[in-house]
């Protein structure tokens, strides 16, 4: 599928392009937002949505950078880890940070496997 360029965007689009480039203080938009940009709902309510979840709330915007992180690992979404791991870096993630939430991530992906294959009953103390 064509990604949708600013110049060939309709002006519903490019008032999405220009919130998010002004919001982030970037000259252009990444790829993924030029990919969904073909339904321009979608568009929309995705940038919605990612600013509201994203936002500083109970947890802080580097923890949530990290499971988005960790949840696209474990979806094999190369891109999501690529560009998260960009946005955890500007929020202060070191090298070292990221190898330490790789560890818990396929830690985690691994005992969960464990778990499924055996089908391991639920301990009672831990059901709520």
């Amino acid at each position: 599928m064509k990604l949708i360029d600013y110049a060939d965007a309709s002006e519903e689009v490019r008032a999405v392009y220009d919130d998010i480039m002004a919001k982030r203080n970037v000259p252009d938009v990444n790829n993924f937002w030029k990919a969904i940009a073909h339904d321009p709902k979608t568009l929309k309510r995705t940038w919605e949505s990612i600013q509201e979840i994203m936002a500083a709330g109970e947890l802080d915007p580097m923890v949530k950078e990290l499971i988005y992180i960790a949840v696209s690992a474990t979806n094999g979404c190369e891109y999501c880890v690529a560009s998260h791991t960009a946005a955890a870096k500007q929020k202060g993630m070191s090298d070292a940070m990221f190898g330490e939430l790789m560890a818990v991530v396929g830690m985690a992906n691994e005992t969960n496997r464990l778990i499924a294959g055996y089908r391991v009953p639920l301990d009672e103390k831990f059901k709520v």
